[in-house]
């Protein structure tokens, strides 16, 4: 994934149990480092699902990418498991009741992408 003219973060996580949790504390502090400490439910909850939603992908890695840009945030999940449908039907309006401004899914030749934008 490519990021340009804002600033970018990502972790190359286990896909693995603790994942999701992992996910939560990665995103809240980096987005605390960045100034930002009112979206910690907002964007923990969703990191956390979309981290448990590409674990359960059954990848054996799971990769986490968070960008901002005029006081929005963008979370992208990459399960990097081929061979799947894009979504199921609950987990992108799941995304969007916990807050996501916007959010989708596609697929590619590295696995499954889920992504959100929220507001800062």
């Amino acid at each position: 994934m490519s990021v340009m003219n804002r600033r970018a973060a990502n972790w190359g996580l286990e896909s693995a149990p603790w994942a999701p949790s992992k996910a939560r504390r990665h995103v809240v502090d980096q987005l605390h480092s960045w100034g930002f400490q009112e979206a910690d439910d907002t964007a923990g909850n969703i990191a956390e699902l979309l981290v448990s939603t590409a674990v359960n992908d059954g990848g054996r890695r799971v990769s986490l990418h968070l960008a901002d840009q005029d006081r929005q945030a963008l979370i992208m999940v990459l399960s990097h498991r081929t061979g799947l449908a894009v979504t199921d039907d609950q987990i992108l309006p799941t995304v969007a009741a916990l807050g996501a401004t916007s959010c989708g899914a596609d697929t590619a030749e590295d696995g499954r992408r889920l992504w959100a934008v929220l507001d800062l």
